[in-house]
Formats: structure tokens, sequence, C-alpha cells
């Protein structure tokens, strides 16, 4: 059978730009379909713009830092509708650039919603076109509780697009999205309640990580409401009246309210049915270490999958799979030491496993390292900010398995350790390292 397209990738997000990009420098034939924005939620409601309002709100910390720096007071006036304009046509920009890769690698783009019509057929707007091979790479999108008056509440979409900020912000859900909105909003002025189903924030992170973070949110503010959930919701001419459940039943007035609780696979709209893709229990696309399907010829990647979800998974399992289809060398991601972090201040990230996981895999020959500091920089301010690292090691070696921390920079460095943990090192290869001096990343180095 004679196809139009050697590949045909649904979705223009990080795992599906990868895919469609390094096939056709391959020589495949590919098209790529997207109904929005190219970049997916990663670049235009997710990772990128989120980056820029951590910037921005970096600035009112610093500000609050600087007489003990010797810098005269001054007032700063932040215009949100200003900075949000300059962040939508950086978007722009990156769409842009996007297009023109597409364009010049041969790759046909198409705008619209694509569905099956059989395991090799795909509809568009109305126009039916066949492929050899098919990659899903829709990604995901958030989801709200079922309670009355949620029809009042945002996600992290709309937090993009708010004409103004507003004086009091309750969040739901206390994971990463909320945590890092939760220290945005703050550091802007917003009085933010946090209201989490779990005793800490930060649910799946090493528990020392988790109480660094919470502690440090807490210090500037931040109210968290902890096991408890939202029940009702209402609008009064005050604001509006949020209604917790759990711990501590109360009433929380908020100008805005935002929904982080979770996101789930966009599978709904796509007729898999009629190509006989098999779905798990929550819409997620089942696949194997290879990101195929239980159909032969079609893919999934990124956050429509019961994976990781986190936008440089999502490329590695889209170029895995187009070397492993197209280049002839199958390769499978490794999930074992992806690094992950919160850009809230205080920032965190970890690698590896948590102490709790170390421990229920390898038990008793588990020990932990760990060092609560202040950092230099808040030394000479009134601040009572502090960092929290910790090494996860196993057995007479001390082989590390795992790395986390707390403070500033903690992404970058723990990015760079992730190499090392990945070729197996120990905690005497920390001890033999000379650091540099005076950085937060060389207390790693002098753990006792």
């Amino acid at each position: 059978m004679t196809f139009d397209y050697d590949l045909f990738v649904i979705g223009a997000g990080p795992g599906g730009l990868a895919a469609a990009k390094k096939a056709a420098a391959l020589g495949v034939r590919v098209a790529i379909a997207e109904q929005e924005a190219l970049g997916g939620t990663c670049v235009n409601r997710g990772c990128t713009p989120k980056k820029f309002i951590v910037y921005a709100a970096d600035f009112a910390l610093q500000n609050q830092s600087a007489q003990s720096y010797g810098w005269s007071d001054c007032q700063w006036h932040f215009d949100w509708t200003l900075f949000i304009k300059s962040v939508h046509q950086k978007l722009e920009g990156i769409q842009h650039s996007f297009l023109q890769q597409l364009q010049k690698a041969g790759i046909e783009i198409i705008h619209g919603g694509a569905t099956f019509v059989d395991a090799h057929t795909l509809e568009i707007e109305g126009r039916k076109v066949t492929a050899d091979k098919i990659l899903i790479a829709v990604g995901g999108h958030p989801v709200q509780p079922d309670i009355p008056g949620i029809e009042y509440t945002i996600t992290s979409r709309e937090m993009f697009h708010l004409p103004y900020l507003p004086k009091r912000l309750a969040i739901i859900g206390g994971g990463y999205i909320g945590v890092e909105f939760s220290s945005m909003m703050n550091a802007f002025g917003c009085e933010v309640t946090v209201i989490d189903t779990g005793e800490m924030i930060l649910s799946g992170f090493d528990d020392d990580i988790r109480a660094g973070v919470q502690e440090g949110l807490s210090k500037r503010k931040i109210r968290f409401i902890s096991n408890s959930t939202a029940k009702e919701i209402k609008f009064s001419d005050d604001g509006l009246l949020l209604t917790t459940t759990g711990d501590k039943e109360e009433i929380i007035t908020a100008d805005t309210i935002l929904v982080a609780t979770g996101r789930a696979p966009n599978t709904k709209n796509l007729d898999l049915e009629k190509a006989s893709v098999e779905l798990g229990e929550k819409g997620e696309i089942k696949v194997d270490e290879y990101s195929r399907t239980n159909q032969e010829n079609i893919f999934a990647v990124g956050d429509c999958t019961n994976r990781v979800q986190l936008t440089p998974v999502a490329i590695t399992e889209a170029t895995d799979f187009v070397n492993s289809v197209f280049g002839k060398k199958p390769q499978k991601p490794s999930y074992d030491f992806v690094a992950s972090a919160v850009f809230a201040r205080p920032e965190a990230a970890s690698v590896g496993m948590s102490e709790a996981k170390a421990r229920e895999k390898f038990g008793k020959s588990v020990k932990c390292y760990r060092s609560k500091f202040q950092p230099l920089f808040y030394q000479l301010t009134e601040q009572d900010e502090q960092a929290t690292i910790k090494l996860v090691v196993e057995g007479e070696s001390e082989k590390v398995l795992g790395v986390h921390m707390v403070g500033e920079h903690a992404a970058d460095i723990i990015q760079s350790l992730a190499v090392a943990i990945r070729k197996g090192i120990t905690k005497q290869d920390l001890d033999d390292t000379i650091g540099i001096h005076p950085t937060t990343a060389e207390e790693f180095l002098t753990l006792d």
C-alpha cells in the first residue's frame, strides 16, 4: 500500500516537534498536525512563560535585600499588563521560529485537530490522509474537581492571561504547579493561600525537600491549609468564597482561585477506538518500552502516555522512537535518573531516589547525609532563608542513589550532578572532588 506520508505526527509540542525534525533529517516524508499554537503546553502555557514570571518575581525579592547591600531604598512599580504582553510577544517569536524550522525541513504543517479513521488513516478538518507510521504526541490538560462553583475557578492555562494581578489568590493543590504560582504571586504582593490534601506540599519529592520548600514559603507569609480540600465555591460581593473540608473547615475569600490538582491526557477527541488503540483507566495511551501502542504502526510519547510528565522526557522518547523505527538503532528511554525541579523561591530540585523510596528498596543499608545552612547571600540580610542539601547512599560503597536540594540555583546544581549519578558515583567520589569556593554547590563535597 502507498501512503501519503511515512510518518504523521499528531501534536506539535516538544515531543512531536522533536520527532518530526529528527525523522525529516533522515529523509522520512513527514507531516505534523496541530490545532493550537506550535510548541504545545510547555512553550505557550507552561515551562517557558512560567520561567519568565519567575524571573519577574525575582526582581521583587531582590529588591527586598538591596538595602542590605548598600542600595538606597526606592519605590518600584510592577506593570503586570506590560510584562505579560512582552511575554506573549516573545512566545509568538518562538512559534514563528518553529514554523521556519519545520518549513526548512520540508515538513508539511496541517492546522487542525486530527482524528483516527483507522490505523493508517487520519482526518483533519475534513481532509483524509494516510501514513505508514503515526506518532501521537498530544500532551495533557489541567483537570478540575467536580464541586459546586468550579466554574468560577481558573487553571494554569488561564494564569498566563490574567488581565490584572489578584489581591487575594487561593490555590487548590500543592503540587509543583500550585507551589510555583504561590511563590510567584506572593512576590508580586498577592495574599496567597494554598489548600492541599496532604500533610506537606510536593507529594513525591523527598520529605526533607518538601519541608524545606514549605518552610521557606511560610516565612514569606504564604498560608498553607493541609489535609484539606475544596468543598464548594460561591460568588459574593466581596469576592469568591471557597469552603474547605478536612482538618480545617473554613471559608476563604479570594479574588481568583487557581485549580492545580493535576493533569489528564488529551486523548478524548482522537477517536482512538477506530484504530483499536488501547487506553488506561485515566485515558492514557498504553505503550511499551519503545513507545509502541498495541497497534504495530502507532506510537505515543509525552504526557498522553503513562510515563514521566516532563518536557525533556517527551523529547527523549520522541528521538528514541525515531532512532528505533527509522534510524534502525533500537533505543529506549531510561527513567531511573530523571532530574526534576520546582521553580519556587526557595527553589528545589531532585534526581534519583528519595530517602523513603531507597529504604523501601534497600532497607537498613541506606544512609543519608544532610545539611541545612544559611546561604552566603542571605547572611548580610535580615531574611532567615535556609538551604537544604541531602545525599541518599547505599551499602559499604555508599553509592549515591539520590541527591536533593532546596536553595538558590538548585536546578542547575542538581542537573550537573545527575550526570555523575547516572555514572554510579559514590560518596567518596564527591569527598575527593575539590569544590569552588564560596558556592552553595561545594557543600555537596563536604558533607559529614
